[in-house]
């Protein structure tokens, strides 16, 4: 709810406490929506992504649950279901554990899925029952560019993103009936924490493979994002969307 007493349509964006998924939330903040910051340890820093929604005139709350854990993912849509109308799900949440395959083992590769993909398909199933009710909604899966082309090293990161593109795509299908679109945002080297640790070398050896010749930042995700959350992008769903500049064509 707003400071003046409006209500919002809600938004909820997995993993909001930093990098693209703060970005997002900000984003959707200027656009009306009351920001659901989903965080699993940072509560300061999902305060401090709230703080800024509400300094430029958005509201928004934190929300804490583990998206590996289905139980709490359940627990949270119930909280989310007495507060309002879902109007846009973004799941961002993952990590990335990298390593060649034969030395990967199956903790990191069950660890990876679950955190990736299987949390996604939970997400999404609990959003979908109140999305439906109302006939219309967003679900926006953020995945990347590894899960189209793959890269040497991240195995499970790469699977568990290309599931991501067959979820977007089978339950744009599914749910098209009901008005309520499924894509998904497909980012390349973007400057987070990630990138940062990332040597003047490295960058370099990165940035010459991009057209665009940089790497791009939260905000440029942000804002398809944004264009897949309001009714500029009514007619389009089922979609795999590329901010990569030009890394993967």
């Amino acid at each position: 709810m707003s400071q003046s007493g409006t209500v919002r349509p809600i938004a909820l964006v997995t993993g909001a406490s930093r990098g693209i998924g703060a970005g997002i939330a900000q984003k959707l903040g200027t656009l009306g929506f009351h920001v659901m910051v989903n965080y699993v340890s940072n509560e300061a820093k999902a305060q401090e992504v709230c703080a800024a929604i509400t300094a430029a005139g958005g509201s928004a709350e934190p929300m804490r649950f583990d998206v590996s854990s289905e139980a709490e993912i359940v627990s949270a849509f119930d909280t989310l279901a007495k507060k309002g109308a879902l109007e846009v799900l973004v799941n961002n949440a993952g990590i990335s554990e990298d390593g060649l395959i034969l030395r990967m083992k199956k903790e990191t590769l069950d660890r990876t899925l679950q955190t990736n993909l299987v949390s996604a398909v939970i997400t999404s199933r609990e959003a979908a029952k109140l999305m439906m009710r109302a006939r219309r909604g967003s679900i926006i899966n953020i995945t990347s560019v590894v899960g189209e082309m793959g890269n040497a090293g991240q195995v499970a990161y790469a699977a568990a993103k290309a599931g991501l593109h067959g979820l977007t795509k089978s339950l744009a299908k599914e749910l098209a009936s009901r008005s309520i679109r499924v894509n998904a945002v497909a980012p390349g080297y973007i400057e987070t924490d990630m990138t940062g640790a990332l040597t003047d070398v490295q960058k370099k050896s990165i940035t010459d493979n991009i057209p665009l010749g940089s790497l791009g930042t939260p905000q440029d995700v942000a804002e398809i994002v944004g264009f897949l959350s309001t009714n500029g992008s009514r007619y389009i769903t089922g979609q795999i969307i590329g901010v990569n500049g030009g890394l993967y064509i």
